[in-house]
């Protein structure tokens, strides 16, 4: 499945959250903070009033609540504004 954000939307994989165990102590999901930073996958081409600055292969870092969680083919992305990307890495 391809997937083409509209106007200024990105869409971002995740970079994989870092394994870390604390004295033999297993942290569950849940509980696990969510990485901030990923791949850009996929841009839209922008709006008349911004210029889509991204494109596909950034690595990105952005906001903790940022973008749309969603799942294509078991994987999991987030659809967000460009203005939701802080930097490029």
């Amino acid at each position: 499945m391809s997937i083409k954000p509209l106007a200024d939307r990105v869409l971002v994989k995740p970079a994989v959250a870092e394994e870390k165990t604390v004295g033999g102590i297993i942290i569950p999901d849940s509980a696990k903070e969510k990485p901030l930073k990923g791949d850009v996958i996929a841009v839209g081409n922008g709006t008349k009033d911004e210029q889509m600055v991204l494109k596909g292969g950034d690595k990105v870092l952005y906001g903790k609540y940022a973008g749309t969680e969603i799942e294509l083919d078991g994987e999991k992305f987030l659809i967000m504004r460009q203005s939701d990307v802080l930097a490029i890495i």
